[in-house]
Parts: C-alpha cells; sequence; structure tokens
C-alpha cells in the first residue's frame, strides 16, 4: 500500500553542496588521498634539478624533468600537457620528491662534474632527474653535460678546441644544455683567453651556447622554465643553471675583465659564478648559486677564485622538485523530492527523467 505523503513524489534524498576544485601541493615525500567523489587529477609534477659543474670554468646544471596534465599549459620539452590520470576515491598514492643534485667541488673529479638530480613520483607517473653541469679544469679533459630530466650545460674544452653539446632530456620534459667553448688551446696562450661553459637545459628552452671564438667573458644563461597556474596564479618552474664566468689574464693583461656568470633560468635556475671577481660575497663565498628548492632548477656552474683554494669554487646544488594535484569541484545536488505541480510540469515539457 502506498503511503500518502501530501502530494510529494520520489525518493527523500538529502541535497549535497557544490565543492570548489582542491589544489594539494608536495614540497616533500607523502602521501596524497584522493577525496571519495574523484575519479581523475591533474598534475605539475617536476624532478630534482642537476648540480652545477665545480672547479673551473664550470656550466649549469639542467632542470629537472617537467610534466603537466593541466589543460591548456604544456610539459616541458614543448610537449602538449598529458591526459589526466585515473584515481580510485578514498585511495592513497605515495608521492617521492626528488632532491636536487650536489654541485661539482674543488678541487673535482673529472669523471662527474655537477650530480644529477633525483627522480620524482606519482601514480606510476615519473619526472626524471636534471644532468649534472660538466666540469672544466685548467687542462685537458673536461666533461660534457650529463643527460637527465633537462641536460647539463657541457664544459669548454669537451672537446677543445669547439666545446661539444650538453646533455639531452627524454621527449616531453626538458632541453638540452648548451655548448661550451673557448678562444684557444686548453692551456694557457701568451695573451688574455675566455672560457665558458654552457648554459644548463631549460624545462622551456635550451641552455645557451658558446662557440669559437669566444666573443665576451660573460657566462652562459640557463634555459627557461614552463609557466603553470594550476595553484590558481602563474608560477614558472624548471629553470636551467647559468654558467660561470670565463675571464683569464695572464700577468701583465688587464682585458678582458672579471667574467660575469650566466644568469639562471627563469623558473628557479641558479645563477653561476663571477670568474676573476674573488670568492663572490661573505654569504656565498662559492660564488654560485644553487637552484630554488621545490622549483627542480639547475645549479650555477662554480668558478674558483685566483690561487685556486680548495673548497671555494664549488657548483650549485640543484633545487627539489615538486608535485601538484588538483581534485575537480562537485556541482552538488538537490533534493530527490518534488511535488506534484512540478512533475506535472517537467512532464509536459518532456523534461521529467531527462
Amino acid at each position: 500500500m502506498a503511503d500518502l505523503n501530501g502530494g510529494i513524489i520520489g525518493v527523500d534524498n538529502p541535497p549535497t553542496a557544490t565543492t570548489d576544485p582542491e589544489v594539494t601541493t608536495f614540497n616533500s615525500s607523502g602521501t596524497f588521498t584522493a577525496n571519495p567523489t574523484t575519479s581523475e587529477v591533474e598534475y605539475v609534477m617536476v624532478a630534482g634539478g642537476g648540480g652545477g659543474g665545480g672547479s673551473g670554468f664550470d656550466a649549469g646544471g639542467g632542470a629537472g624533468g617537467y610534466r603537466s596534465s593541466v589543460p591548456g599549459e604544456s610539459s616541458g620539452g614543448g610537449a602538449s600537457a598529458e591526459s589526466l590520470t585515473p584515481v580510485t576515491g578514498g585511495s592513497s598514492y605515495p608521492i617521492v620528491i626528488g632532491a636536487g643534485g650536489a654541485g661539482g667541488v674543488n678541487p673535482g673529479d673529472p669523471l662527474s662534474g655537477g650530480a644529477p638530480g633525483s627522480n620524482t613520483t606519482f601514480n606510476s607517473i615519473s619526472c626524471t632527474g636534471g644532468g649534472g653541469g660538466g666540469w672544466s679544469p685548467q687542462l685537458p679533459g673536461g666533461t660534457s653535460g650529463r643527460n637527465g630530466g633537462s641536460g647539463g650545460g657541457s664544459s669548454y674544452n669537451t672537446p677543445d678546441p669547439g666545446g661539444s653539446g650538453g646533455g639531452t632530456g627524454p621527449p616531453g620534459q626538458g632541453y638540452a644544455g648548451g655548448a661550451g667553448a673557448d678562444t684557444g688551446p686548453p692551456f694557457l696562450p701568451p695573451g688574455p683567453q675566455i672560457r665558458l661553459g654552457g648554459g644548463g637545459g631549460g624545462a622551456g628552452a635550451v641552455g645557451a651556447s658558446s662557440t669559437e671564438p669566444v666573443p665576451s667573458a660573460v657566462g652562459n644563461d640557463g634555459g627557461a622554465g614552463v609557466a603553470s597556474s594550476i595553484t590558481g596564479s602563474p608560477v614558472t618552474r624548471g629553470g636551467g643553471g647559468g654558467s660561470s664566468g670565463g675571464a683569464v689574464r695572464p700577468p701583465g693583461f688587464t682585458t678582458p675583465g672579471p667574467g660575469v656568470g650566466g644568469a639562471g633560468g627563469a623558473g628557479g635556475g641558479g645563477k653561476g659564478a663571477n670568474k676573476g671577481a674573488g670568492i663572490g660575497s661573505p654569504t656565498n663565498p662559492t660564488g654560485s648559486f644553487p637552484g630554488t628548492a621545490n622549483t627542480g632548477g639547475g645549479g650555477g656552474g662554480g668558478s674558483y677564485p685566483v690561487g685556486n683554494f680548495p673548497g671555494l669554487g664549488n657548483g650549485g646544488a640543484g633545487g627539489s622538485g615538486v608535485v601538484i594535484i588538483k581534485e575537480p569541484g562537485s556541482p552538488g545536488s538537490a533534493s530527490g523530492v518534488w511535488n506534484m505541480n512540478a512533475v506535472y510540469e517537467y512532464v509536459s515539457e518532456g523534461t521529467w527523467g531527462g
């Protein structure tokens, strides 16, 4: 027997409120738990940046790999946004934030240069750590930039003359590092000489390169990063590190002037050290700058002062990575109860049950 409900029809479902999209940022490793109604999410992920080379005329570190699924935005290396990643509402997912690579040290290991950054992972998605910058001593045997999310810049004498290209990045994550070059043989000529490493690659652009003859003692800039508005306002991440400046002045020469370190790429790249200007500042004795934390920026290339004192001239460390996740909002729902007049109108309009 049907209940008498005074002209009301339908199941009495309580209304649900409209909810806004929810953004969660992970600056360190942790666990993401999806909201009960979430089935897919947008993300921006950046790995740790590579360290800059250390000891001589050193290259910048490459930015950490950059991946995005935000519609209308870009991933690294000029790629379009990826597909949203599916999740199960109420389930938990581990997140690993990649650390930045250590900068090269003075005196350095000619086989290493700057260390690569570490990978960042979430829900079977992985971003590759940035490549370390090349190491450029005042002798033959400098190192090429390492491959990574974005490639590290190459030293000036790999090979000499001419320099080699920097490390490369995987498709959809970042760009290559720049090439180094110098004005002559690997050993000091009778006159002034300029030596430069390449800028570290960025998520949005290649690191700057030098060609011979090198026209300026100003270091090469790191490649620019990629901007995202996943948090509501645009933020650029994944900039490459700048190379150190490259002036060498034997006794009796006053030109070229002190070499100015290349700028870090927009998005957290570290500036390269100045060459010939002493040991930097009291708060930054190595002269190079690290990549910014939680941007995946590459570290700046180091450059020892006159006298080559051990411990001075180290490359800048790469910046740590980040994961940002955006869950969709809910439009909410009205009660599942209607009065008879409303039902009559909906049936007349042909919208009842539609």
